[in-house]
């Protein structure tokens, strides 16, 4: 038996066996590379290694390698490596016959230094392609999921944050709240957006904008989340600014709004922390279209509503005194309903009768007043007459349109001036 135990050897195993404790590689595909290292050293050796029995033992640290060749007549051998002539055999064992096969242990020290160097290296390139698979399945199960990390360095375009074993988490500007400051050292948490694995090199992706964040940090602080009495349906977001929850309860006697907002909203208050002072609305979900969007728009109060299922547009109704509300800040309402209903939401005042009487105009009687590429940009997104234009709200013609706000203006004067 040719046990290796001298200087080199056991740092070889060492350190695998190191690799093997820190990364969780079970013992047979711990014992499957070290073989199929020795065997690539002896097959670049020899020429081949199928003649080669290769016996390991990570535990303790030491191996055997045999040779098998096949006794031939004394000045037949004419592979060396698969065959021994009988003269050579008998000095091995005297009653070795041709035919036979003789098997040698091989003591690898006698190998050398570039035998050895080869297979140091041989193993080092196993264990790093065993390390990337295992990172790999640890974070591509873990996609969607919460993960904490500490941040390492900071870069313009991206943060790098180390997991608990050491492994590089990347979250990218893009994915950063708006509002999100870093220091070397502090602890962040963020969800696993995907895991890309180009030429067998994992690259773990964060996010802290994605929908997946805040439902994830909802279903962590709401118990009947988790207890399968309340689902999230669907989640809206503008990271660090607002975001819109829809929410359905399977047990009547369970308001889920108020069980995810908690006593004045408690359960929440963490979350709103967490991304930035991002204020959370919670809304019942409803199958019922029509009603959802009406929910979605809190807290105006829509009129009516006008849908076209087949496109998923919904044309909304309210009161001028609504419309603001439906709209919001800088659209973010509107934008988030749109968002959170897939439907595509356009808002109009109500037309009061008086109004109605008035008789309409086409917007391309007034090429000689407005410039034909403005009428043009605003029939683009379905208003063709005067009055469709100024019951619609000027925030929506804005950004709809892509129009600066003076043009919006001057539009508006112009074909109200029509009608006074």
């Amino acid at each position: 038996m040719a046990t290796r135990k001298d200087a080199k050897g056991p740092s070889m195993f060492e350190t695998f066996q190191e690799f093997k404790e820190t990364k969780n590689i079970d013992r047979t595909t711990l014992v499957s590379v070290l073989e199929e290292s020795f065997r690539n050293v002896l097959a670049k050796m020899f020429g081949s290694d199928e003649n080669f029995d290769v016996i390991v033992n990570p535990d303790k640290g030491d191996f055997e390698i045999h040779r098998n060749r096949i006794v031939v007549e004394n000045g037949e051998v004419q592979d060396e490596n698969k065959e021994i002539s009988l003269a050579d055999a008998q000095k091995i064992e005297p009653d070795y016959e041709v035919g036979e096969e003789v098997s040698e242990p091989v003591d690898f020290a006698k190998f050398g230094r570039r035998a050895i160097l080869n297979l140091r290296q041989t193993l080092a390139s196993k264990i790093l392609e065993l390390d990337h698979d295992a990172l790999y399945q640890k974070y591509k199960d873990k996609v969607g999921t919460i993960v904490s990390g500490e941040v390492y360095q900071m870069w313009k375009r991206e943060v790098l944050l180390m997991d608990d074993e050491g492994n590089e988490l990347h979250l990218p500007k893009s994915e950063q709240i708006p509002a999100d400051s870093y220091r070397k050292g502090e602890t962040i948490r963020a969800v696993v957006k995907e895991v890309q694995n180009e030429n067998n090199n994992p690259r773990i992706i964060l996010s802290r904008t994605s929908p997946d964040f805040l439902r994830r940090l909802l279903e962590a602080e709401v118990p009947e989340i988790n207890d399968g009495l309340i689902a999230i349906r669907r989640v809206a977001r503008m990271p660090g600014e607002r975001a819109k929850v829809a929410v359905e309860s399977f047990d009547d006697r369970i308001d889920p709004v108020g069980a995810c907002v908690g006593v004045k909203g408690s359960r929440v208050h963490g979350i709103v922390r967490e991304l930035c002072n991002e204020n959370i609305d919670v809304i019942n979900f409803s199958n019922n279209v029509q009603l959802f969007i009406q929910r979605a728009l809190s807290p105006a109060k829509v009129t009516s509503i006008t849908l076209d299922e087949a496109n998923h547009k919904a044309e909304v109704y309210l009161q001028p005194e609504e419309v603001s509300l439906a709209i919001g800040k800088g659209g973010m309402n509107i934008k988030l309903a749109s968002m959170l209903t897939e439907h595509t939401i356009d808002v109009f005042r109500v037309v009061n009768e008086g109004e109605a009487d008035d008789e309409d105009i086409y917007l391309d009687e007034f090429s000689d007043e407005i410039d034909q590429w403005v009428i043009d940009a605003i029939k683009a997104i379905g208003l063709d007459t005067a009055k469709a234009v100024i019951n619609a709200p000027r925030e929506m013609l804005i950004e709809k349109a892509d129009l600066e706000e003076e043009t919006v203006d001057h539009l508006l004067e112009v074909l109200k001036a029509e009608f006074e």
